[in-house]
This record gives structure tokens, C-alpha cells and sequence, in this order.
């Protein structure tokens, strides 16, 4: 991931210090919104999950510092729920555009609602994008951090639907003979645990 150094709620952010820990660094289009602020106050809820899996939130938006700053106070002032993690300013969309959350020539931040999955080795894992209209889905962050967790290495598959505590699928055999000598024709490569999802 490209290292960048920006100012933000809990003081200077540097990508790179992140390095050695999960982290999800999360846009959003703008601060004082109903989608963006129904993110920002269920990630912060639920931060503990996040927390436990060895992971941190980090949330980026167009706007000032000073927008966030006000923003933050006015979520915990009527909701009583405190943002702990850093909300980066990006004023003149420079990280946007080096992260491709909105294109070269964006004039403004409507399509910034990316989520980005990055591990301890600072490589992005995955990517989502969402609509301005449209909120994220914080119980399938936490399930594709730990699938994403669980898969690392080449340790197994996650098929689909697999949620946490389902059993991971092993990684297919690559060689002729392994095909070859399976069970059955697609025994060498569909071997579902469990559900099959």
C-alpha cells in the first residue's frame, strides 16, 4: 500500500506504523451524513470485535480536521459513543486518488466509500466498495477479516457463506496425478467440509 503521513483525530497517522497488525482503513464520502455517520458510530461499537481479532480501524474522509473534530464530539454528545479510532483529513482528495477511492479527475468525494482489508506486511488482502447510498456491513467486515485471517498462507479455503467457526476447505491439489488418482472426478479440487455453503 502506498505510505502516506496525514493529520487526524488521534493526532499524526502514518500508514507505515501500522505494520506488523491488521488494519482496515475505511473512507467515507463526507462527515455529517446519515449513511457516513451510521458507519462511523457501529464501527466504533463494535471496535472491541475488531480489537480481538488483532485488528485496528482507521477512517478517512475529504473533510478538515476540524470537521471530524466537531463531528466526533457531536456523535459521542448525543449517542454517548466515543470514536477511539483516528479519522484522517484528506482536504484535497490526494490520498483518494492514490488509493483509487475516486478517479484522477474527481472534483468532489461522492464515490468515496471503499474499505480496505490490509495486512500486517502492509499488503492489501481486499477491497470493498460501496455506494453513496448505501452503509456498510459491519458483521461482514468481521467475518471477511477472519476468513482472510484463517486463509492466509495457503492454510485453507473459505467458500461461500462460510462464517467463522465453519471449517476451512483445503487448497487443491495441482499436480495430474493428484487429479488423476482422487476419489472422484471432482474430488481433487471440491472437497467441502461441512456446510458446502
Amino acid at each position: 500500500m502506498p505510505r502516506f503521513v496525514a493529520r487526524s483525530t488521534q493526532g499524526p497517522f502514518d500508514l507505515d506504523a501500522y505494520r506488523g497488525e491488521w488494519l482496515i482503513l475505511f473512507s467515507h464520502p463526507a462527515d455529517f451524513t446519515p449513511v457516513c455517520t451510521s458507519e462511523v458510530l457501529a464501527l466504533a461499537r463494535a471496535a472491541p470485535q475488531f480489537e480481538a481479532l488483532g485488528c485496528r480501524l482507521a477512517g478517512l474522509s475529504v473533510d478538515s480536521l476540524y470537521s471530524h473534530l466537531a463531528w466526533i464530539r457531536l456523535m459521542r454528545d448525543t449517542t454517548g459513543v466515543a470514536i477511539n479510532f483516528p479519522i484522517i483529513e484528506d482536504p484535497t482528495m490526494e490520498i483518494a486518488r492514490g488509493f483509487g477511492m475516486v478517479g484522477a479527475g474527481a472534483h468532489d468525494s461522492a464515490t468515496v466509500r471503499m474499505t480496505y482489508f490490509i495486512d500486517p506486511d502492509g499488503v492489501l488482502q481486499a477491497l470493498n466498495s460501496y455506494p453513496l447510498t448505501v452503509g456498510r456491513s459491519i458483521p461482514e467486515m468481521l467475518r471477511l477479516l477472519t476468513a482472510l485471517q484463517g486463509v492466509g498462507e495457503g492454510a485453507g479455503l473459505a467458500p461461500a457463506d462460510w462464517q467463522p467457526g465453519d471449517a476451512l476447505w483445503p487448497v487443491p491439489a495441482e499436480t495430474a496425478e493428484a487429479a488423476l488418482a482422487s476419489a472422484g472426478p471432482a474430488a481433487w479440487f471440491y472437497a467441502p467440509q461441512g456446510k458446502e455453503g
